[in-house]
């Protein structure tokens, strides 16, 4: 499989891990929601993201998910994997792990203890260098990492460590550091990397809009985010803002902390492409109004869509 490079586009879905109803992971689960994301159109997978109930994985556990997600793609479609963690060492471990067996390319998000615009960009330098020539993406997530990255620590690292080819952009919403960003790369301040932008899809448009090549995120249709990008990149934005409309409710409502990812397990049990629903402990389970709410948002976009053709 080709490394991830900086011209990387499209859409790399934040996949989800599947468990049974006991916990367990469901490997049989993995294969199935990998067809249904390549049969859906996106670009490639991230696996053992946040919303992959990661940091809930064993070490062993981690590398099953990854060596079922590239054993089923086979080639056919990049695989991006998360790898943060507390320190380096770690992190290297799974990373050489999960290259040797096929992926693309790792993700690394910034430890809490961050605080200042020179350990930031200490850390991703330390970063680089423990991964040697594998290539890596910045996750850019404030809301969880409590670390705030300004464009022009972006900048800095971007320019001094060549292996950072990807921005996960996932400031709320952070519009302005898309624009600086490529404003830079355009008057040749820093190299252009790949900008691929988070939020459950959240702002998508509008990313898109300001110069993102896409989407590295989760949702419970996926569809919504690749006829947004694809739509893009045909020059149709308001067809992308169309398509994006029609979901817009379901995914406002993912984004709620707590129950967020258990309703898009829901759904995606509803829609067969997992067999359970269930987060692995700790973790949310939806109410029967809860339920209902989703229902009501799945008929009400069923509508919608069928209203715009989509």
């Amino acid at each position: 499989m080709a490394r991830l490079t900086e011209d990387a586009k499209g859409v790399y879905v934040i996949a989800v891990t599947p468990f049974t109803d006991d916990g367990a992971l469901d490997l049989a689960s993995i294969d199935s929601m990998v067809d249904f994301y390549e049969g859906a159109g996106v670009t490639g997978l991230t696996v053992l993201g946040q919303l992959g109930e990661a940091p809930k994985l064993t070490a062993e556990e981690s590398r099953t998910v990854v060596e079922r997600v590239l054993k089923r793609l086979d080639g056919r479609l990049p695989v991006v994997v998360g790898v943060s963690a507390p320190g380096l060492a770690p992190m290297n471990e799974l990373a050489e792990a999960v290259m040797g067996e096929g992926a693309a390319g790792v993700m690394v998000a910034p430890p809490w203890t961050v605080k200042t615009d020179d350990q930031a960009f200490a850390f991703y330098q330390s970063v680089g260098e423990a991964l040697g020539d594998t290539p890596f993406v910045l996750q850019d997530y404030p809301l969880t990492t409590n670390v705030t990255i300004a464009p022009k620590v972006i900048e800095r690292i971007v320019n001094d460590v060549p292996n950072c080819v990807m921005l996960k952009h996932e400031d709320w919403p952070g519009l302005s550091k898309i624009s600086a960003l490529r404003a830079a790369s355009d008057k040749g301040a820093m190299r252009r990397i790949s900008i691929l932008c988070g939020n459950g899809g959240l702002f998508l448009p509008e990313e898109m809009g300001r110069g993102a090549d896409g989407a590295m995120t989760g949702f419970c249709y996926p569809e919504m985010m690749v006829g947004v990008v694809e739509a893009y990149a045909a020059g149709n934005p308001d067809r992308a803002h169309a398509i994006f409309d029609a979901y817009l409710p379901l995914a406002r409502y993912e984004q709620q902390q707590g129950i967020g990812l258990a309703s898009r397990k829901y759904v995606l049990a509803k829609r067969g492409v997992i067999k359970s629903a269930t987060l692995r402990k700790p973790g949310a389970k939806l109410s029967t109004l809860d339920i209902a709410d989703v229902e009501r948002l799945l008929a009400r976009q069923a509508i919608r869509l069928k209203e715009i053709g989509a």
